[in-house]
């Protein structure tokens, strides 16, 4: 599976500059609090982290 270290990380400081919630960010998903903050944390890492990873730098357009 590739590594999102670097796409984790921007999505954790886009979160932070915009003050924008894992809780909130979440919920826009459909996922648990938990989750999301597991898979930005890295700490799951599975085809659906990596899917939902991938999902919100496109939707946010983060580069």
């Amino acid at each position: 599976m590739p590594e999102t270290k670097a796409g984790r990380d921007k999505i954790i400081g886009y979160l932070n500059e915009n003050d924008i919630s894992i809780s909130a960010l979440a919920a826009m998903y459909g996922l648990s609090r938990q989750d999301l903050s597991d898979y930005l944390a890295g700490r799951k890492r599975n085809p659906k982290a990596n899917q939902i990873i991938l999902k919100i730098i496109s939707d946010f357009k983060i580069r």
